[in-house]
């Protein structure tokens, strides 16, 4: 909140963007991830928010591109934006495009991740 208040203060126009985790955690554990898938899921995501989408998360597995958004943006993605987006996505090298209807949610890739105590989902 410090560095908010303090970019807030001196004008910078990122103050109040959403928190970006490394572009690393949007693939699979175990996934090998090269610069160029790296640039494919940074294109991708630049291309939603030129769309207008805020808080986006494409997530890559291989040819398929799982994009999550806030459950509130649900609906204008597969609506009104559904035809841009999968433009977008194929232009930036994905085959199929997904849309994760449990919304975004941070640190998503661990869902996948035996629980605690061996069980595993």
């Amino acid at each position: 909140q410090d560095i908010r208040d303090l970019s807030r203060h001196l004008c910078l126009p990122t103050w109040d963007l959403p928190a970006q985790a490394c572009l690393a955690s949007r693939f699979p554990y175990g996934s090998p991830i090269t610069p160029a898938k790296l640039r494919q899921v940074a294109s991708a995501e630049q291309a939603l928010h030129e769309l207008g989408l805020r808080e986006v998360r494409v997530r890559h597995y291989g040819d398929l591109a799982r994009v999550e958004v806030p459950v509130a943006e649900l609906s204008r993605l597969a609506g009104e934006l559904r035809e841009a987006v999968v433009a977008a996505l194929q232009a930036a090298g994905f085959i199929y495009v997904t849309l994760d209807l449990q919304g975004f949610r941070s640190g998503s890739m661990n869902e996948a991740l035996p629980r605690a105590g061996g069980a595993s989902r």
